[in-house]
Order: C-alpha cells, then structure tokens, then sequence
C-alpha cells in the first residue's frame, strides 16, 4: 500500500522572465549542480533562437510555443492482465505533459551534432516551435502508439 502524495514543490520564477517553467526548464538542464552553468546555456540559446528565428518572435515566445508544441495528449501505459501485458492508451495530465515535454527538450537537444549546448539547445528549440525536429517526432511518436493501441482502452484502470 502507499503511505502518502508527495508534496508538490513550488519553484521561484526566474530573475529574468519571471516565469516559473523556465527555472524548471533550468533545474533539467542542469548537471552536477552547476545550475548558474544551466542558466548561462539556457539564457543564450534564447537569444541564439531569438536572432535565428526567422519571424519577429521574442526568444521567450519561441520557448513557450516549443514546449506547447512537444507537449503530449496521449501516452502508453503497461497493464497486465491474465499474463499478457496490453499498453494501454492514457490522456497525459497537464503537470505531466509539460514534464515530459521539457525533458524530452532536454534529451534530445544533448543528442545534436552541433558544438556547444547553446547552439544544439536554440537549434531544438526552433525545431519544436515550428512543429518539426526530434522532439516533435517523440510527441507525434507517442501519439501514433496510443491511437494504435486503442482496441485496449478498456482496460484504463
């Protein structure tokens, strides 16, 4: 049995935006701690993404249209029943959409060939704000598998 929910931590708006999805955005790219280190990658890939975007967008319009663009509606969840293990198709809860969405950023923004974090980070980011890229691709890919798996909604629990 569980014992209890965890508590829900709420983090501070960054200094710079003022906006609480970025500290987050920060806090999952950072590494070993070093989050003054994320925060200098964060904050240049926004200005890289801002002057190589191709319309007049401002560099924090770009990141909040990425993340809404990658957030998904559906997802795969594994449930068995009687021996056999059905994934069955599930709505993602908004808490987790935006979860997900900013670590799968993250993710494959590490994955990229370009140089430096800035460049692979506001290079992913111009991708997921105009609908294209890996990330877009996870989203549309995760899609894909729960309408494929539909025939098993009935065993949502």
């Amino acid at each position: 049995m569980r014992r209890r929910k965890a508590p829900v931590r709420e983090v501070l708006a960054d200094p710079i935006y003022n906006n609480k999805i970025v500290t987050k955005f920060i806090n999952y790219l950072m590494l070993d701690g070093k989050k003054s280190t994320a925060a200098k990658v964060f904050y240049g890939a926004i200005e890289l993404a801002e002057q190589r975007s191709d319309d007049d967008r401002k560099g924090i319009e770009l990141f909040i249209a990425a993340i809404d663009n990658v957030k998904p509606v559906m997802e795969v969840k594994s449930r068995r029943v009687g021996g056999a293990t059905y994934q069955v198709p599930i709505e993602v809860r908004p808490v987790r959409q935006q979860a997900l969405a900013l670590r799968w950023l993250v993710s494959f923004a590490r994955k990229r060939s370009e140089r430096t974090m800035v460049e692979r980070l506001a290079n992913e980011l111009l991708d997921a704000a105009n609908s294209r890229g890996a990330t877009f691709k996870k989203k549309e890919d995760t899609y894909k598998m729960a309408e494929a798996n539909k025939a098993f909604a009935h065993y949502r629990w």
